[in-house]
C-alpha cells in the first residue's frame, strides 16, 4: 500500500521579484538615455584648398599689437570704425563682397578684431577669414 500522498512537483516560477527587477533596469536606462544627451555644438568647417589662385581679389586687414589697422598695405589715420570702414570700401572698389581677410597680431586686443568684424558688416561683405600662422609641429 501507497501511503504517501501524491504531490504535483510542477516547477513554480515566481514572477513578481522579476518584473520588479525588470522596472528598476527600465527606470535605469530611461534615466541614461534622457542625461546622456551632451550639449554640444555641430559646426560644419569650411574647407579650404591649398592653391593660392584666388579669383577675386580679397580685401586684407592687418591689425597690430597695439590695434593698428593697415588695409590692403596702407595704414588707417586712426582706429575709428569710420575710418576703418572707409578704408575697406576704398579697398575693394568695384567688388561689392569681397572675401575680408582679418590678419591679428597674437597680443592684439580683442577689441580691435571685434571692430574690424563690426566695420565689415556694416558694409554688408559677409565672406570674412581669419589667418592663421601654421605652426612648426604642423608641416609637413
Amino acid at each position: 500500500m501507497n501511503f504517501r500522498p501524491k504531490r504535483d512537483d510542477k516547477p513554480d516560477l515566481n514572477l513578481i521579484p522579476m518584473i520588479d527587477v525588470l522596472i528598476v533596469l527600465l527606470i535605469f536606462l530611461v534615466l541614461t538615455t534622457t542625461f546622456s544627451r551632451e550639449a554640444a555644438l555641430h559646426i560644419k568647417l569650411p574647407e579650404a584648398s591649398s592653391s593660392s589662385e584666388t579669383e577675386e581679389k580679397g580685401v586684407e586687414i592687418a591689425i597690430d599689437a597695439e590695434g593698428h589697422y593697415i588695409v590692403n598695405q596702407h595704414q588707417t589715420i586712426n582706429t575709428e570704425v569710420d575710418t576703418l570702414r572707409q578704408a575697406l570700401l576704398q579697398a575693394a572698389g568695384d567688388n561689392k563682397d569681397p572675401l575680408v581677410i582679418i590678419s591679428a597680431d597674437q597680443k592684439t586686443p580683442h577689441q580691435a578684431v571685434m571692430t574690424a568684424l563690426d566695420a565689415a558688416s556694416q558694409l554688408g561683405f559677409v565672406h570674412i577669414s581669419f589667418a592663421a600662422k601654421v605652426s612648426a609641429e604642423e608641416k609637413p
